[in-house]
């Protein structure tokens, strides 16, 4: 999803100018969202409707759906959260923003006295004509980008978002050249980036958990897109640093200590979620016979050296979350055996 705002001050022809950039990407193909931000009360819906009377009544949130479906909350929402939500509504390609002066996400305005960093061009809307603005849709092509938060370039030597985004709006940066994640996480209506190992590992993770579920009861035929939420009644409490150790076919796998936090918080929370004793000090994991189809293998699991007897829902459950958390980790091997000791 790629994100540009158009700004200015009043009256100088910034809808008019939406509008045309949403008409040629519409042409081009590309399924486009918008945005207007005003400083004005906006009222989506008519006096003495139903919908309305629902949200005079004290409705915090309310939906209506007939031929479009239209959501009207009674507070304003902070964009990157307006932005994270449009990803879980619909597969977007661009999102055409009016307003925000204040946001860091690339801009082209219409009143020279709002250009700031973020400006990638300045237009003239009452004179603009149509091959300015296939003009313009080619340039946002190429210096729009995602969420701030979520950008990240492995490969290119930056690490951080707001780094990435400012080469990618001077155009020495492609969007095409950064990390492709494939998770979106956002806490507490706050937008979570996440680098493209993490965001393997969260994917490869989830979706072996959920290849264990009987969706055809649910008819879903083939595992598309996945949207969860997990809510919390009381704030967790930080994990408690452990040694990880982890051998593949035998030989021990260097870990940093940032993928060993990883890999030991999700043991131990793969751990407490199933039936074992407290406070588990040293966790011991050990899948064996690991085929094309972990159906077969093996897995025992001991804790502080007691062996644990799990069901067969169980063991297919941990199998596959462990083999998806290896195979997120760098290893040429072809994965015959793992071995994952936790000890804190």
């Amino acid at each position: 999803m790629k994100i540009v705002s158009v700004v200015g001050k009043k009256d100088t022809g910034k809808t008019s100018l939406t509008v045309k950039i949403i008409e040629e990407l519409t042409k081009r193909g590309y399924r486009v969202a918008s945005i207007k931000h005003s400083h004005h009360t906006i009222e989506m819906d008519k006096e003495n409707t139903d919908t309305w009377k629902h949200k005079q009544a004290g409705a915090d949130l309310v939906v209506g759906v007939g031929s479009t479906t239209f959501f009207n909350a009674k507070s304003e929402m902070d964009l990157n959260r307006i932005l994270f939500l449009i990803k879980h509504l619909d597969d977007i390609d661009f999102v055409i923003i009016e307003g925000y002066k204040t946001y860091n996400y690339p801009k082209i305005i219409t009143s020279p006295n709002v250009r700031d960093k973020y400006t990638i061009k300045e237009v003239d809307s009452f004179t603009i004509d149509d091959a300015g603005i296939i003009e313009l849709a080619d340039l946002i092509e190429k210096r729009g980008h995602d969420i701030v938060d979520t950008l990240f370039a492995k490969n290119c030597g930056y690490n951080n978002g707001e780094t990435i985004a400012c080469e990618i709006r001077k155009g020495s940066l492609k969007t095409e050249d950064i990390d492709q994640t494939h998770c979106y996480l956002s806490i507490d209506g706050k937008v979570i980036g996440l680098n493209r190992f993490v965001s393997n590992y969260l994917k490869n993770s989830v979706c072996s958990v959920i290849s264990t579920l009987n969706l055809k009861d649910y008819n879903v035929e083939e595992i598309g897109k996945i949207e969860m939420i997990i809510p919390q009644e009381k704030t967790p409490q930080s994990p408690v640093s452990a040694k990880c150790f982890v051998m593949i076919n035998d030989e021990p796998l260097e870990l940093n200590e940032f993928t060993s936090k990883i890999v030991s918080n999700s043991i131990k929370g793969m751990i407490n979620s199933i039936k074992t004793p407290e406070n588990v000090k040293t966790i011991y994991i050990e899948i064996t016979d690991i085929e094309d189809d972990l159906s077969d293998a093996c897995i025992a699991l001991k804790t502080d050296n007691y062996n644990i007897e799990l069901n067969t829902f169980t063991k297919g459950i941990l199998k596959e979350m462990i083999y998806a958390i290896i195979s997120s980790l760098k290893t040429d091997s072809k994965i015959s055996k793992i071995t994952i000791i936790v000890e804190e």
